[in-house]
Formats: structure tokens, C-alpha cells, sequence
């Protein structure tokens, strides 16, 4: 089917991700991935990406106090970060986009409803054939995780997933198909 090329997480929801080489996923899906959200002090109402834009442009350090001090030079106004318990409302586990995705979003071809700029997808993946958004309701072996792809993202490309079984994602794994058979394992081929 393909390969992992690219892991990313986004540690401070809104905010730049962070490029990394390999990443633990569990239930709720790749670790430090969209585990603080910025907060407005005036109002106490989360800040969410889609009305501050220029959260994307925030790269975050993993120290809190720094994090929050960036966040409010860009913003122009006093935030703190808060810990997200479990996923927001709505939000997949795991998040995943294929290079040929992104080329066709690059050439004016984008499905209906999607925008064509950086989804913020946590894998990115090299496709052999496939277009992933054939793949809802199929499990897939990545890693050593197990994911089924659930659903296509409302506003932007790529799939959604759940983590089936937990395990470890680097670059350079192969995505295949799996299923599991009472009593054995196999990646379907």
C-alpha cells in the first residue's frame, strides 16, 4: 500500500507541529500529540485555530510558561496553556494524508468541501496505487499499531483513524492492510 515519510505532532493544539522520527501510539492516538490547548485569559474560552490563524505559526518548545509567552506575543493578548484531557469533541485518534494527496491539492485538485492548504495530519504516507480515502472501514497495520480508518475529514484531506491495537510508528514503516483472525495474525495482502 505505502510508507510512512513524515510523523508530526502538535503538542499545543493550534499551534506548529513537531517533526519527529518515530512516535508510541496509543488509544488516543500518537503521544504528545494535541495535548495542551491555549486558553485566553480574559474570556477563560479556548483559542482555536480556525478563528487565530496564526497559531500555525507558533513553534512550541514542551515547556508550558515559554510556550504560553510565545502564544500571547503572537496573539497580542494573555493565554496560558491547559492540559487536554482526552481528545476534543469530534476529533480522531490518528490523522493521516498521502503525498499524492498533498500533489493533487497542490495541482487544483482538492475534494469537495477540503481545503487545500497543510492538513496537519500526524502520518504522512508514500502510496504505491491507493488513494486513502478508499480506505474507510479497513484496517491497517502501520507499525506495529493498528489502525481502522473510520471516516474522511470534513474540511481538509487525508483520513481519520481509530488505534485498534497500540504500538510504535517510524518513518519508513509499511502501511498494509491487516485483518485478524480468531486464533492467528495476518496482514492481508
Amino acid at each position: 500500500m505505502g510508507t510512512v515519510v513524515g510523523i508530526s505532532v502538535y503538542p499545543v493544539r493550534g499551534c506548529a507541529g513537531t517533526v519527529l522520527p518515530r512516535a508510541d501510539v496509543g488509544p488516543a492516538g500518537l503521544a504528545g500529540d494535541r495535548a495542551w490547548a491555549v486558553v485566553a485569559e480574559a474570556s477563560g474560552e479556548v483559542v482555536r485555530g480556525k478563528h487565530a490563524p496564526a497559531l500555525a505559526g507558533v513553534a512550541v518548545t514542551g515547556d508550558p510558561a515559554a510556550d504560553a509567552a510565545a502564544v500571547a506575543a503572537v496573539l497580542g493578548e494573555p493565554v496560558r496553556l491547559e492540559p487536554l484531557a482526552g481528545r476534543p469533541d469530534g476529533a480522531a485518534a490518528v490523522h493521516l494524508v498521502s503525498r499524492q494527496a498533498l500533489d493533487r491539492a497542490a495541482a487544483g485538485i482538492v475534494p469537495a468541501g477540503c481545503g487545500a492548504e497543510d492538513p496537519r495530519a500526524n502520518l504522512l504516507l508514500d502510496l504505491l496505487a491507493d488513494d486513502e480515502r478508499s480506505w474507510v472501514g479497513r484496517r491497517l497495520r502501520v507499525g506495529s499499531a493498528v489502525l481502522e480508518v473510520t471516516r474522511l475529514p470534513k474540511h481538509c484531506l487525508g483520513v481519520y483513524a481509530e488505534v485498534v491495537e497500540p504500538g510504535t510508528v517510524a518513518v519508513g514503516d509499511e502501511v498494509v492492510p491487516w485483518s485478524r483472525v480468531p486464533g492467528r495474525e495476518e496482514g492481508a495482502r
